[in-house]
């Protein structure tokens, strides 16, 4: 399995059913495949509450998502104008966030819509996602294209927000920040421990379940 259908596949054994979830741009999209459209409320900001995939045939081109890409209308699904979806955002009443990222920092924090010295298309929803959801998930590689690490001590591009990711998935492994800072809690593929130590410059603890499976790291 390739490193991004992974990590979409494991994100959704993260989510709880009938759950009201909000997908990002690029690999939090793909979590969608991997499950069940009866059991969960996918939402777009743009004003959409019962988001579903939709054949080629079947597209409407008037009816797409945040990320502008055609989606198709889960029976009982509903329309609302966006000033309507932020303020569901903003009232806590999405539960789950599924984003993507530059970078994430030992302190949770997430840079994900921008990068110094390139074009700014703008930071769109993340920053009120960041802060409204009731949990946060992000999904990434483990490293940039040019094999610097995504998760970071500091972030050095700009921040979207000050709140903490719960979880991080990436194609190497899952974060999750329990109590003060992130614990490594599963190594994924064929991910080693001393692996995850080379492409994570961020400070985290290893937990004791990997230990027992004879991990080294």
């Amino acid at each position: 399995m390739a490193g991004k259908e992974r990590i979409a596949q494991r994100a959704a054994q993260d989510l709880e059913p009938f759950s009201i979830i909000n997908l990002g741009i690029g690999i939090p999209t793909m979590v969608a495949d991997y499950l069940d459209k009866d059991n969960y409320y996918l939402h777009t900001e743009n004003g959409l509450l019962g988001v579903t995939s939709v054949e080629e045939e079947n597209i409407d081109p008037l009816l797409v998502n945040a990320g502008k890409l055609p989606v198709g209308e889960a029976v009982g699904a509903s329309y609302f104008h966006s000033a309507d979806s932020f303020a569901m955002i903003r009232g806590g009443h999405v539960d789950v966030a599924i984003l993507g990222a530059l970078q994430i920092d030992a302190a949770g924090r997430v840079a994900n819509w921008a990068i110094p010295g390139k074009d700014i298309i703008g930071v769109g929803g993340a920053m009120d996602l960041l802060v409204g959801a009731k949990k946060i998930l992000i999904t990434t590689n483990h490293v940039s294209k040019d094999g610097s690490p995504k998760i970071v001590e500091e972030c050095t591009y700009p921040i979207t927000s000050t709140r903490r990711a719960d979880v991080i998935i990436t194609d190497l492994a899952v974060f999750r920040w329990i109590h003060d800072g992130y614990v490594l809690t599963d190594l994924l593929g064929d991910a080693t421990l001393q692996e995850i130590a080379e492409k994570t410059t961020a400070s985290y603890r290893v937990s004791d379940k990997l230990y027992e499976k004879g991990s080294t790291k």
